[in-house]
């Protein structure tokens, strides 16, 4: 009743009478459980924005996988229609091939360029609540490294130079980039994480690679 203060341990009551778990059982795992336990499956979704020196805009899409971190850049457009958003769903799954099969969620934001984007790739879809940025926390943390890493970093000219610019990126970030998550390994690798080492200079060489121009380096031990 309006008006009337009710003791914790009634509502409890009530609610135990009722049937009804408390809260975070009401509807199976919390959000953060689910995700742990399901990460092998789990595809995010993701539009981030980049301007280019004529200050036109640009968005791109991208997808990254909870298990492995891995990230895929499915196109760039100026105009970024629920068409082209189905296209490039539909290429992502013909390139992931058989390793399609073992993605079953896809989370993604409530953006209408995602309007029944999925429906060409088996999975089934998880909508991140509204304004709930933490809800899709390692799709947002890989955009946010794209915008950091490279794209506050370089001038880009055009769709076809942004496009060139995150791919050659998305490599080093997939091939290279340590992860804590992945106990320092890269996306792609499929190595046991090992201690950390020193290595002994005096008796190995290593080869520096740089990419994007010099905005990063690479470095690997010489043959």
């Amino acid at each position: 009743m309006i008006g009337y203060s009710i003791a914790p341990s009634t509502v409890w009551e009530i609610l135990r009478a009722a049937g009804i778990d408390p809260a975070p059982q009401r509807s199976g795992p919390p959000w953060r459980e689910f995700f742990t336990a399901q990460a092998h499956g789990i595809l995010a979704a993701d539009f981030l924005h980049l301007d280019t020196i004529s200050l036109k805009r640009l968005y791109a899409l991208v997808f990254i996988e909870h298990d492995t971190r891995r990230i895929h850049l499915a196109g760039v457009t100026a105009h970024p229609t629920a068409q082209w958003t189905v296209q490039q769903a539909r290429n992502l799954a013909m390139a992931l091939d058989r390793r399609m099969d073992s993605l079953r969620f896809l989370l993604r934001d409530r953006d209408s360029r995602y309007a029944s984007v999925f429906e060409a790739v088996d999975v089934e879809v998880l909508l991140s609540p509204p304004r709930a940025p933490k809800a899709n926390a390692i799709g947002e943390r890989a955009v946010g490294t794209l915008g950091r890493e490279v794209l506050d970093r370089v001038l880009i000219y055009n769709e076809a130079h942004s496009v060139e610019v995150l791919t050659e990126y998305i490599q080093h970030y997939n091939q290279h980039r340590p992860h804590q998550s992945r106990w320092q390994l890269s996306p792609d690798s499929a190595e046991p994480p090992a201690p950390a080492t020193v290595t002994d200079l005096q008796n190995h060489r290593i080869r520096r690679e740089s990419i994007l121009g010099g905005l990063i380096n690479q470095y690997h031990r010489a043959a």
